[in-house]
């Protein structure tokens, strides 16, 4: 498999305009400046995440399969592995079986349950 070029956040900030527009979900840049006007959602709602992680917009919004397997096209590379998020998420499970997250789940079970 051929390694995607590297990319900082700062670098893919830069490509925040209509007519140079990226954004990365998951670790990985998407160029979508060519996408714009076929996108379903409209073209205002790219540029609202342009030059930006759009990970959580895009997850919350539940594109389908077909949509998943159409943006492999629009990859230019990979955030470098010292800014990505995948190594937060790890933390993040981590911090979901601290004190605060079993005293929510026992006063859930107490009004609900």
């Amino acid at each position: 498999m051929e390694s995607l070029k590297q990319y900082s956040l700062a670098e893919v900030a830069k490509h925040n305009t209509t007519a140079d527009l990226w954004m990365v979900i998951d670790d990985k840049v998407y160029d979508v400046t060519k996408f714009q006007n076929e996108h379903p959602g409209g073209e205002e709602i790219l540029f609202e995440v342009a030059g930006k992680d759009a990970t959580t917009e895009f997850t919350d919004v539940g594109h389908s399969t077909d949509a998943k397997e159409q943006m492999k096209q629009f990859v230019v590379g990979e955030i470098v592995e010292a800014e990505r998020k995948k190594k937060a998420t790890t933390q993040d499970s981590d911090s979901s079986s601290s004190p605060s997250g079993s005293w929510f789940g026992a006063l859930k079970a107490k009004f609900f349950g």
